[in-house]
């Protein structure tokens, strides 16, 4: 089950990972910013264009999740379910360990994942396309919703965890905290808050939300063994 201890976690995730964010997502923000109108280049009009965009990534993240967590709540109905779900908040707590040990730097084998949704994505990707260049603000729902299907390992490893919260809710719930999260630096790389961008680099700030990442995680894996 799904507890404000998961959802604070899910959020520390999106936060820490501004790192990662920002070396996935520039991209996107460059092609993002150019197809924003020229008349729509200053803060207040860039705005309704990142909201849409991330609104829409967001959605794509709670989507994943409702899926995978309903997937695993059917098969939880059986008795050899409930084990699978079991096993995989373990496999979950692994990751958000590995996932700290990636944000802080120590340790990249997290990025292994990402490699296993690198082939499908330039089916997809195309999709985003379709909707470039923007003539309105709208138009960055759906293309933010394409974007969030990059291949990404701290969404990997949310999905994991949103597999073991057992409902459609709870995953879906999980993955939305996560989005959360993320908002800050992609606020910082749509160019309105460039400040921002420079705190959440800090290699301080990332090692200090590694390391609470990690001690959740093997919080998690202990309550997960004790359980069995």
């Amino acid at each position: 089950m799904t507890n404000s201890l998961d959802l604070m976690g899910a959020l520390l995730v999106g936060l820490a990972g501004s790192g990662h964010c920002i070396a996935m997502c520039g991209g996107v923000s460059a092609a993002l910013s150019m197809a924003i109108p020229p008349d729509k280049q200053h803060f207040w009009g860039r705005l309704g264009y990142l909201l849409n965009y991330n609104l829409g990534r967001i959605l794509s993240y709670v989507i994943a999740g409702a899926l995978v967590g309903g997937l695993l709540a059917t098969t939880g109905e059986l008795g050899a379910g409930k084990h699978a779900i079991a096993g995989l908040r373990l496999v979950a707590a692994l990751l958000m360990v590995a996932l700290g040990l990636y944000l802080a730097g120590w340790w990249q084998g997290i990025l292994l994942l990402e490699r296993l949704g690198a082939r499908l994505w330039p089916h997809i990707r195309p999709l985003a396309g379709k909707f470039l260049p923007f003539h309105s603000a709208l138009q960055a729902l759906p293309f933010g919703m394409v974007w969030g299907w990059l291949p990404c390992g701290l969404v990997y490893s949310m999905l994991t965890w949103s597999a073991a919260a057992g409902s459609a809710s709870g995953g879906a719930l999980l993955m939305f905290c996560f989005g959360i999260g993320t908002l800050p630096t992609l606020f910082a790389l749509g160019g309105l808050a460039d400040r921002l961008r420079y705190w959440l680099t800090l290699r301080s700030l990332r090692v200090g939300g590694a390391l609470l990442l990690i001690l959740y995680g093997l919080h998690t894996l202990w309550i997960g063994i004790a359980s069995f």
